[in-house]
């Protein structure tokens, strides 16, 4: 029965409403100016690629333009380009200054370094179909207007001045907080580190900031030689080209403090009025559950995607599947879904120009305009739009050419470029194609069933799908398969219940430096000798030759089994993935540092043979307070290092996976030695073991405090969950063995 299209509203909506970040609410907007909209986007700062989290943000804000312009407003956008460093000298010399630091690498000035990446940064957007800004300014361009700004501060009382460096005074701005809600009375317990003394009040922010000996980007001004704060350049550069007061400004809800709020304290402490109407914040994008940070390996940028086969339109489609007031988690996975069906809806155009029918139930296609606007003008509820056009697809009440009207229409807003699929034509397919697809009409018009279904077969084997119409046969080309990739451990079977089919299961994850592992795996199939071994190598997103290399591996070692993931998994999750797939009665991890010099595999079943043994390996360590390890030499030990660490695969169950809360290899091995305690087995050292350990590559590379920072992290993570168990340590079970 057809839907009863005219008890619905025909016409779309005529009022849209977004959440303001500074009234808490969703409100209707309304330009300042009738017809127009004034509008300002925190851009890139230009130090190095921009990471598929900024795209998100610069997407919603595409979004959010193309309904003002679907409104028939003319919008005036402004999107900064932030190329000033802002870090003190001795921050540069240990290269925190990213700008700065960045091109002395490349042997570049700062400005060529911000030049190549504000070209990279314009590429990502056109590929994206982000729409360009009305106006870019770069901050570089603009100091002489961040300098007049800081004088009305000055002049006003809002800020003060302490030996050329200019301080923003944010008790002189009663309702400093109201955009974040951190207010002044709650941020003295917020400072972190050493509060700069020269401050009257821990939350005051530099204005301007004098410039140390040896800096490179600084500026003359009433104060001396220095360089502009973070926040002053957005404030400077919005005024100047939309006004004192402009209607929407949009950035990532880490921009909210303290960027925003300060930005909203030095305006209108400036002019003494409303800076900015609606404070439009998108939220997180999540990697693989995981803050994106170049330390996790999971800050992806556009050209990661593309190199692994991925549209750049796939990720601008997976983005609208989130309201952008939500987290979005990213994965591998659910970028090749949105690539898939991206297609699906490129397949549904040119089938829908190949066969165009006109007949449409009454006012359907006026109902179907407006479901969608009507969603994407709700605090820009994409995913609802984006519902309400599969079933648009799917209605039985409309002919194809008012389908493929509506959806063009849509992708005004959309921007997936659907105006560009190619229309199916034969010509422009290769030639044993075009000539399958006649060999099989002529099949089909002899009633040779047998014959057609045979070529259809052989084109899909070929990665076309034929779509059959009264007149016609065309054929839509597949995506091309997805190499198996995996995204968590758990993607892969549990093979522990199965029987044994080898001696040893030994499991390597591998993450560049292919001759350490070439080393590693190549000793120990010398050393092999009558021990059936299977080896599991865990590709862990290699980014240099070593993929390749390890692609290669089945043909020289018969039990091989390589796994490759889709971004690069933390320690635990890892060598999880490999155990998984572990039929060895022994299952042996292994660091890729390490190198074996004679037979490993006889010592460590002899010593497994022991059931009260739970694991063993060649290194170990000892404690007596669970707070300080020391290397042990004795016997009984309390953890095992997991550079060599063994165990019994039937045991697994019992002791339990490796916590995948440990991403990063320190003290993994502690916590995992320690779940083998508590279920009442021993951990002995084998220093005898013919095995040695080279030089940590992804230890040396890490700087000092990157280091500590992770040790840190999992150390506290291993001592909130034991620090309870003296009871495990061998002082308590073996004290006749505790050293004098």
């Amino acid at each position: 029965m057809p839907t009863p299209y005219r008890s619905t509203p025909l016409s779309p909506p005529d009022t849209l409403t977004i959440f303001n970040t500074l009234s808490h609410r969703q409100e209707p907007i309304v330009p300042l100016t009738p017809g127009v909209i004034r509008m300002y986007t925190c851009g890139p700062t230009v130090y190095r690629s921009v990471h598929i989290g900024n795209l998100r943000s610069y997407l919603f804000a595409d979004w959010l333009r193309r309904i003002f312009l679907h409104f028939g407003w003319r919008v005036v956008h402004v999107k900064n380009i932030t190329d000033v460093g802002h870090m003190r000298q001795e921050q540069l010399e240990r290269g925190e200054d990213k700008v700065i630091a960045a091109a002395l690498a490349a042997g570049k000035t700062p400005t060529e370094i911000a030049a190549h990446y504000t070209a990279e940064w314009r590429a990502d957007e056109a590929a994206l179909n982000i729409l360009p800004p009305s106006i870019a300014p770069h901050a570089t361009d603009h100091i002489p207007e961040m300098i007049a700004l800081i004088k009305r501060l000055l002049e006003n009382g809002h800020a003060y001045e302490v030996n050329g460096t200019i301080y923003y005074d944010v008790t002189s701005f009663p309702s400093y907080g109201r955009l974040s809600g951190n207010r002044l009375a709650h941020l003295f317990e917020g400072v972190r580190g050493d509060p700069d003394p020269f401050k009257r009040h821990p939350a005051d922010f530099t204005l301007w900031k004098r410039a140390e000996s040896g800096r490179l980007l600084k500026w003359s001004s009433p104060w001396g030689e220095g360089f502009p704060g973070w926040h002053i350049e957005c404030s400077a550069m919005s005024m100047r080209y939309l006004g004192e007061s402009f209607d929407v400004h949009t950035g990532g809800v880490d921009n909210i403090f303290p960027h925003h709020e300060d930005e909203i304290a030095q305006s209108e402490g400036a002019t003494d009025h409303p800076f900015v109407r609606y404070w439009v914040h998108g939220q997180h994008l999540l990697a693989d559950g995981l803050k994106m940070a170049k330390s996790t390996g999971n800050a992806y940028t556009l050209a990661d995607l593309r190199s692994r086969g991925f549209s750049p339109l796939a990720f601008r489609y997976l983005c609208l599947l989130t309201h952008y007031r939500s987290r979005l988690n990213f994965t591998f996975a659910a970028l090749h879904a949105a690539q898939t069906t991206l297609q699906r809806l490129q397949d549904h155009l040119r089938d829908w120009e190949a066969d165009p029918s006109s007949t449409s139930a009454p006012d359907a296609r006026d109902y179907w305009n407006n479901e969608f606007w009507n969603a994407v003008c709700s605090d820009l509820n994409l995913p609802a739009a984006g519902a309400v056009m599969w079933r648009m697809i799917r209605s039985p009440d409309l002919g194809t050419r008012d389908k493929r009207e509506l959806l063009l229409e849509w992708d005004d807003l959309l921007g997936l470029q659907l105006d560009a699929v190619q229309p199916y034509t034969l010509s422009s397919l290769p030639d044993d194609v075009r000539f399958t697809i006649t060999a099989r009409d002529q099949a089909r018009q002899a009633h040779d069933y047998a014959t057609a279904d045979d070529l259809r077969t052989a084109l899909h084997l070929h990665s076309y799908h034929l779509r059959d119409y009264p007149d016609r046969t065309i054929a839509l080309s597949l995506p091309p398969p997805r190499p198996q990739r995996y995204s968590r451990a758990t993607d892969v079977s549990d093979r522990i219940a199965e029987p044994d089919q080898y001696d040893f299961s030994v499991c390597l994850l591998v993450h560049n430096y292919r001759s350490d592992v070439e080393r590693c795996l190549s000793s120990l199939h010398q050393h092999q000798h009558r021990w059936r071994v299977q080896y599991l190598i865990v590709e862990n997103a290699s980014t240099d030759d070593t993929e390749r290399w390890v692609e290669a591996l089945p043909d020289h070692y018969p039990a091989i089994t390589i796994l490759r993931t889709d971004h690069r998994f933390g320690e635990a999750e890892g060598r999880n993935l490999a155990l998984r797939q572990a039929l060895g009665r022994i299952c042996l991890l292994l660091d890729t540092g390490t190198e074996a010099y004679g037979d490993c595999f006889t010592p460590i079943s002899a010593t497994l043979a022991d059931p009260h043994i739970g694991a063993t390996g060649r290194w170990g360590f000892r404690t007596h307070d669970l707070r300080h390890f020391t290397d042990a030499t004795e016997r009984y030990v309390d953890a095992i290092a997991g550079y060599c660490f063994a165990f019994r695969r039937a045991d697994l169950p019992r002791a339990g996976w490796l916590d995948t809360k440990y991403r990063y290899y320190r003290n993994l091995d502690l916590h995992f030695s320690f779940q083998f305690l508590a279920q009442g087995y021993e951990l002995v050292l084998l220093p005898e073991l013919p095995i040695r350990m080279h030089e940590h590559r992804g230890w040396e590379e890490l700087s000092e405090e990157e280091r500590d920072k992770r040790s840190k992290r999992n150390f506290y993570r291993f001592l909130n969950a034991w620090h309870h168990h003296e009871e495990l340590l061998v002082d308590h079970r073996h004290p006749s063995q505790t050293p004098s």
